[in-house]
């Protein structure tokens, strides 16, 4: 277990046991043998993005999320749609990293899990394309009424929400995988 790679999810919902947190946890046991998850905490204590406060002069919350999204060799992004778009928190937190690419040729894994989620998906899913996250589109998955799929003990219980979580996991495995091989060979 000591070789599992280190992923860092960020929940899109603020809510404490959202779905997307339950899914969260759910995708951590699924997984446990490859990646150890770290949740990130601090989505709602990111300032407002200002572009004239991205200096030397940045807050210790955009720095301290910068440093973990550098320090982790995937990046998992489970988030609900509110009134057809991006949670602006989630979207906020992205908006910190434009300038300094921290997702760029960063293995990133999108799930929208909502009632719908299809508007506010291909939204995010154009940003991180934008920010260069890689193979996102390999790497994306909407889950609609979500909360009829996994369980207030996080677990999934949809047989084909279950099999698409896995099949993903397993291309995101083998991203992150590929990335490694890369900086391995000083690429």
């Amino acid at each position: 277990m000591q070789n599992r790679k280190k992923i860092l999810a960020i929940c899109g919902s603020t809510r404490t046991n959202s779905t997307n947190h339950r899914l969260i946890k759910a995708i951590a046991e699924l997984s446990k043998d490859i990646f150890g998850i770290d949740l990130y905490t601090g989505l709602t204590h990111l300032p407002q993005f200002n572009p004239d406060d991205d200096n030397e002069n940045v807050s210790k919350e955009v720095l301290s999320f910068r440093q973990l999204l550098n320090s982790a060799d995937g990046v998992i992004i489970c988030t609900p749609e509110y009134a057809h778009g991006v949670p602006g928190s989630l979207k906020n937190a992205i908006d910190w990293t434009v300038g300094t690419s921290e997702f760029s040729q960063k293995p990133t894994m999108l799930i929208t899990a909502s009632t719908d989620g299809k508007f506010g998906h291909q939204s995010l899913l154009e940003t991180l394309h934008v920010i260069e996250a890689k193979n996102i589109h390999h790497l994306q998955l909407l889950i609609s009424f979500a909360s009829t799929k996994v369980n207030d003990h996080n677990n999934i219980t949809d047989m084909t929400t279950l099999n698409e979580v896995k099949k993903l996991l397993v291309i995101f495995e083998q991203t992150i995988n590929e990335n490694v091989k890369v900086e391995q060979n000083g690429g």
